[in-house]
């Protein structure tokens, strides 16, 4: 459903409670493209969406490498191309490559933890949210949900047994992940 337009229902919920219950029932039921909305990050809310561990790290490990290769490499090659023999030391000589090493992994891991999050985030994101409420920034909680054909009602009765406080069904088209 990723970049595809699509209708769904919204429930706003004024208990955090309710609405992680109303989570985690959608998702022991296999509704996993929800998009919740919360007037401030709390914990209960991430445990029930039980997002998975994010590949950032893995952007940032293999930048890291890669610029100690490359500052290592860069400075061996250096070395190799104007060789000055200094108090008797080798030309290539590992100690002395250690700080150049260490700034270029610094700098690659950094620049690629940017570039991992940016993909990972799908962002930038240009198409508008349009089932935001403002009540979700006065202290109410939302629960958008695009069910697949069929499963309407199984999505309602999970929010009417959870207690929210409004349902609004196919409350406008809202885009669901990146294009």
């Amino acid at each position: 459903m990723r970049g595809t337009r699509a209708a769904g229902t919204l429930a706003i919920f004024t208990e955090l409670d309710a609405a992680a219950a109303a989570i985690e029932r959608l998702r022991k039921a296999g509704h996993r493209e929800m998009v919740v909305f919360s007037p401030m990050p709390r914990h209960e809310l991430e445990e029930a969406i039980d997002t998975p561990e994010t590949p950032v790290r893995l952007f940032t490990l293999v930048g890291a490498l890669t610029g100690a290769a490359a500052g290592f490499a860069l400075a061996i090659g250096t070395a190799l191309d104007w060789p000055l023999i200094v108090g008797g030391k080798p030309i290539i000589s590992i100690p002395a490559f250690v700080v150049i090493g260490f700034e270029v992994a610094v700098l690659l891991g950094a620049l690629s933890t940017v570039v991992g999050l940016f993909l990972n985030s799908r962002l930038p994101h240009m198409a508008k949210l349009a089932v935001y409420d403002p009540s979700f920034s006065a202290g109410r909680f939302g629960v958008f949900v695009a069910p697949k054909a069929g499963r309407e009602e199984e999505v309602l009765a999970v929010f009417r047994e959870n207690g929210a406080a409004e349902i609004r069904e196919d409350p406008m088209e809202v885009r669901l992940g990146a294009d």
